[in-house]
């Protein structure tokens, strides 16, 4: 009976995260800023009037092979442990072709602008949930090498650090970049995924973290304490968010007549027919309901996969 009692409880207990390794986050390995920055990688991004610095993979790719070496033998690694993979070299080509993308999204009407960097637009092309970062050296004394590396897995919705592994390793003779960067990682990566599923399985049960701001067109006649159907447009809103959202999660953290902003948003992971939502997908829902229940036209801008801005008034 005892027996009988403690698999019941076992499976009981794995109920919760059953999905999640059903599923595996999709992952992009990219060099990390650090890396760029060494080497000259940069590029200068005008954020509305303030100059940016952000990596430029695309010469870095270019011009260093041992970063397709190293991206390739991570991926490999990767791959082999099954996750799904996003190859930055080709998710930059269809970047490349996607030229109705402009780098300002602008109203139709009032010229209304939301900035996104190079790195959002790669982001919202690749739609992969993390970010893997990765930064090495090689160290040589003399006929013997090794590398010392530093591997960060970023959610590429809030870009918070969810795991991380580093060391060095063994000191081997020649200067074999994949088998020095296999021999160096093996011994963390396995660690490393482990912390991986472990957030995974968080959002499976508590959501996807994303950012929506609210605010308003000078256009617009009313504003958010403005009653719609017998109650302030803000507080409707506000009703929306609690019952579209993962277990009513979301901070409200700052509201006023002309805008709204909420924070640690929690959406679903996937929608019923096992498509991955971002924060475009998920914003439309709102969009939908202000035109179809008060007649309120808006704009939706997106910035990377985890931003929405929503501004009501007109498109």
């Amino acid at each position: 009976m005892k027996r009988i009692v403690l698999i019941v409880a076992f499976f009981l207990g794995t109920t919760m995260t059953i999905n999640a390794q059903a599923k595996k986050p999709t992952i992009m390995v990219v060099p990390s800023d650090v890396w760029c920055n060494q080497r000259g990688f940069m590029q200068e991004f005008d954020n509305q009037g303030t100059y940016v610095t952000v990596p430029d993979y695309k010469r870095a790719l270019q011009e260093d092979a041992a970063l397709l070496i190293a991206i390739s033998k991570i991926n490999e690694l990767m791959a082999a442990r099954g996750f799904p993979l996003k190859n930055l070299e080709s998710v930059l080509k269809s970047l490349e072709s996607e030229a109705a993308e402009d780098a300002m999204l602008t109203s139709k009407t009032s010229g209304a602008a939301i900035a996104e960097s190079p790195i959002d637009k790669l982001k919202k092309v690749a739609k992969a949930d993390i970010i893997m970062q990765m930064t090495w050296n090689v160290n040589n004394m003399g006929p013997k090498h090794s590398i010392t590396f530093n591997l960060q897995g970023l959610d590429a919705y809030t870009d918070k650090q969810v795991a991380g592994a580093s060391g060095t390793g063994s000191e081997l003779i020649g200067s074999n970049l994949p088998v020095m960067l296999e021999t160096a990682v093996l011994s963390q990566i396995d660690n490393f995924n482990v912390q991986l599923m472990s957030h995974f399985d968080d959002l499976f049960a508590n959501g996807r973290e994303i950012v929506l701001r609210m605010k308003k067109f000078d256009s617009f006649a009313g504003d958010f304490e403005t009653e719609y159907g017998g109650d302030e447009l803000g507080n409707q809103i506000d009703t929306w968010m609690k019952n579209n959202t993962v277990k009513g999660r979301f901070s409200a953290s700052d509201a006023t007549e002309n805008m709204m902003l909420f924070e640690q948003v929690r959406i679903p992971l996937f929608d019923a027919n096992g498509k991955a939502i971002d924060a475009k997908g998920w914003a439309k829902g709102l969009q939908k309901y202000l035109k179809e229940t008060y007649k309120i036209e808006s704009k939706l801008m997106t910035k990377g996969l985890g931003q929405a801005s929503i501004v009501v008034g007109e498109k």
